[in-house]
């Protein structure tokens, strides 16, 4: 049998055979991205949905009117306050995620679980938080297929809806922006949820030295990428409904 290498099989050997395969990855990652695509169409639907009626009213409630109160502490006058809060905190959260795998990579346990416990605490402040803010507004008459002049007829809809508009007044934008905030917000803050409960599987399998065992940390880095897509997806839902 001839041992001669072609001139075609010597290209295909050198250093511009294209490196290394764009799918060689670990299956539960390739996975993750899937349905992380998939969720972002979920979520892109209901933003092009809520910017749709958004823009089809020629009126809307203000933002800086509805979302301008801290709870517990002051009742008006703090406009994005309390939300900016929220941010900053899932944000951060984001951040001691990425320690976390970083540590993983260098198969420091204490780090790793350090990190962690810090992850988790940010994720369910942010959910508190967005507790406290769903109830503020809750007594404030806004729920699903609610708006503070909900029962109310003649002028005194227009007195209900005043401190909420700053143009024209309309019960329907009133009504849909209510519907659209609780279903939105409240759809993110159940994958945060679930972000939580994986953070909290993911500690314990560190603690019970289950990817020690492994050699390997990949499913913090696998967990990792829903966490940050959670945060992601927050920067839009917080453009939507807090600023414009």
């Amino acid at each position: 049998m001839s041992t001669t290498v072609s001139q075609l099989d010597k290209v295909k050997t050198g250093p511009w055979n294209g490196g290394k395969s764009p799918w060689n990855l670990e299956y539960g990652k390739i996975m993750m991205w899937f349905f992380l695509v998939g969720d972002a169409f979920t979520f892109s639907a209901f933003l092009v949905y809520y910017g749709a009626q958004r823009f089809s009213h020629p009126t809307w409630p203000d933002p800086d009117k509805i979302f301008q109160s801290i709870p517990g502490i002051a009742d008006h006058g703090q406009p994005l306050v309390f939300v900016g809060l929220m941010t900053f905190i899932l944000i951060m959260s984001s951040v001691t995620m990425v320690l976390a795998v970083e540590a993983g990579h260098r198969n420091q346990k204490n780090e790793v679980v350090k990190w962690m416990l810090w992850t988790i605490l940010g994720g369910i402040c942010f959910v508190g938080c967005q507790a406290i803010e769903w109830t503020h507004l809750h007594h404030m008459g806004f729920w699903f297929g609610k708006n503070p002049a909900t029962g109310l007829e003649g002028d005194a809809i227009k007195t209900a809806l005043l401190p909420y508009f700053t143009h024209d007044i309309s019960y329907t934008s009133a009504l849909q922006f209510a519907n659209l905030f609780f279903t939105i917000t409240g759809f993110h803050g159940f994958h945060v949820t679930v972000g939580i409960i994986l953070n909290i599987i993911i500690l314990f399998m560190t603690l019970n030295n289950t990817f020690e065992n492994r050699g390997s940390y990949l499913m913090i880095e696998k967990v990792g990428l829903y966490w940050h897509f959670v945060d992601l997806v927050w920067v839009f839902v917080f453009t939507f409904f807090y600023l414009i």
